[in-house]
């Protein structure tokens, strides 16, 4: 609850206008008191015209307005804290992800990230739009009508400062259960809305592989748990407000009684401070009424909270970017001890290394031994855990990020196309306005214009998300065409014809020869024929960097590369 509070009163100006609200409907409770029991006193008691209270009435009528005002003003900052208080949850939610990207991939399922997003996030709107606002009202109204009740009556005042503090010890004894409740319910609608969208992500393998009725099932019982605690925290609630309006009732009735007996039995008390106090004693106790309900509402915020605070603390620290900008020529890119380790698994070695402007590199090695986190080190994915990456003979994390990613391009094994059409899937290589006739020509550059102009819709044939109605060769030529359009200065390609036909092969061969005329292009490879032209060989094993070198250098004094070539070279790859 202290991390949420920092975020509500660290808003200051919605803090003094919550605490400005809070004290002018006060006094306006205060006021409407008065008037009415002035109204009463005069009407009943006084046996006033209708004239004579003309007065009153206006007054009574202005502290009511006054009060329906202040108490907009009250909710209305409340609503606003938890919209701005939420969008900045969501802000740095979608940082953390985004700051380290490849990291948030491996954490859990996608879809308990959207539910995190977008319900953990809403569950906690009530902490800010009822609970601070509430909780600002019950600093300093009850404090005003108890001044004025003591003023008044004292007795009645003592009365109330020895029966109001058993409201919040009830409410921290149960919150403490509540709180676990409303835990359970959370981590429920969290593993429920997670399963549910990746059931549906990946229902065509489910239905090949026979295991629908099987998710099924567990999609009922997620839902049964989940309805379960959803009645667990209603009872609790329900039970709680019963218990604070038993509480509410004693008090007021010996407030009631005591002050009865002086104004009747012992008359040492007047009609007006009587009828005055205990018009404002219920008041005092509706707003720990009204606070003990918002506590509740916290309590159910406290358990989303802490799932993205769960987040924070887990998230990997973040790649590191600076302001300085690049030339836009291939810059002379130097790995100093440059390594990454996955939590507690995989380890990176450091890695020393010289890439050189417009130089062809291969980055080989075994299955698992490090290559794509090489990769993606160079790339800018993943923070060095130690060593930094040089460009011209900068840090990284001094050059501006928009300047780096402006000239790089990188195209994975399988390159992630998004829902729309095949233009747009073309155009987001580019960080400026294109026309269709540049994303054509980028298109016959990357081999799939003919394609697509065989497609009767041609370039406004719409690509479903991920890619799906495309081969993994037209997903890669798409990438590739994204690569032409940009013109990009450094190009990486992460094993790009692993597992294609041999006329896509060569096509993406010709490719990437073309944009390599003015780039420097890094390459994760296993095909001879590919690592051969390399001006750098970079061999990792085990997460560790074996040699590096060119073709001849490795054939001749490095014996797990000869031996790798012999073996290409037996099984016919040239």
């Amino acid at each position: 609850m202290d991390n949420l509070k920092q975020l509500a009163f660290g808003r200051k100006n919605a803090m003094r206008l919550l605490m400005a609200g809070a004290t002018v409907k006060g006094l306006a409770m205060v006021g409407q008191a008065l008037f009415f029991v002035l109204v009463a006193d005069a009407v009943f008691l006084q046996d006033r015209s209708f004239t004579d209270i003309l007065p009153l009435l206006g007054g009574l009528f202005a502290a009511i307005l006054l009060r329906v005002l202040s108490g907009y003003i009250i909710a209305r900052t409340g609503i606003n804290l938890a919209a701005a208080v939420k969008t900045d949850l969501r802000t740095k939610l979608i940082r953390s992800f985004a700051d380290s990207p490849l990291q948030a991939s491996i954490h859990g399922q996608s879809g308990r990230k959207v539910s995190l997003l977008l319900d953990a996030v809403d569950e906690t709107d009530g902490f800010f739009s009822v609970y601070i606002p509430q909780l600002i009202q019950s600093y300093i109204i009850p404090v005003i009508l108890l001044a004025v009740i003591f003023f008044l009556h004292w007795p009645t005042g003592v009365i109330i400062l020895l029966t109001a503090p058993f409201i919040p010890v009830f409410m921290a004894i149960v919150g403490k259960r509540t709180k676990e409740k409303a835990d359970r319910q959370m981590e429920e609608l969290s593993h429920f809305s997670g399963n549910f969208l990746d059931v549906l992500q990946g229902l065509t393998s489910l239905r090949l592989y026979g295991k629908t009725a099987e998710q099924k099932d567990s999609i009922r019982q997620n839902s049964l748990k989940f309805r379960d605690a959803t009645m667990d925290v209603l009872k609790s609630a329900f039970l709680s407000s019963l218990a604070l309006e038993y509480i509410s009732m004693l008090s007021i009735g010996i407030i009631a009684l005591e002050i009865g007996m002086r104004l009747i039995a012992f008359e040492s008390i007047t009609f007006f401070t009587a009828f005055f106090v205990m018009v404002l004693v219920p008041e005092f106790f509706a707003l720990l009424k009204e606070f003990g309900s918002a506590f509740h509402t916290a309590r159910g915020s406290l358990a989303a909270a802490g799932q993205f605070e769960a987040v924070f603390n887990e998230t990997e620290r973040p790649v590191a970017w600076g302001t300085e900008s690049l030339s836009g020529t291939p810059p002379h890119i130097s790995l100093a001890g440059a390594s990454f380790q996955y939590g507690e698994g995989f380890t990176l070695q450091p890695v020393d290394a010289e890439i050189p402007p417009h130089s062809q590199v291969a980055i080989i090695g075994e299955s698992g031994s490090g290559k794509t986190t090489l990769l993606h080190l160079i790339a800018g994915l993943l923070p060095p855990a130690a060593g930094t990456v040089m460009l011209n003979g900068m840090p990284r994390e001094q050059i501006g990020e928009d300047a780096w990613f402006d000239e790089l391009s990188y195209i994975s094994q399988d390159p992630y196309l998004f829902a729309g059409t095949i233009e747009e899937n073309i155009a987001i290589g580019a960080s400026r306005e294109t026309s269709r006739a540049e994303v054509a020509a980028a298109a016959e550059k990357a081999g799939i214009g003919e394609l697509v102009q065989s497609l009767s819709q041609g370039f406004d044939t719409p690509v479903g998300e991920g890619g799906r109605g495309l081969s993994g060769g037209e997903k890669q030529r798409i990438a590739l065409a994204r690569a032409f359009l940009k013109k990009p200065s450094v190009i990486l390609f992460d094993e790009p014809t692993t597992g294609l036909d041999l006329h896509t092969e060569r096509v993406l061969q010709a490719s990437l020869a073309e944009l390599g005329k003015s780039a420097t292009v890094i390459t994760v490879a296993h095909r001879l024929h590919t690592i051969r032209q390399a001006d750098v060989i970079l061999y990792l094993s085990g997460g560790e960097l074996l040699a590096a070198g060119s073709h001849e250098e490795l054939m001749g004094h490095f014996i797990p590369y000869s031996e790798m070539a012999a073996v290409q070279q037996g099984g016919g790859v040239r």
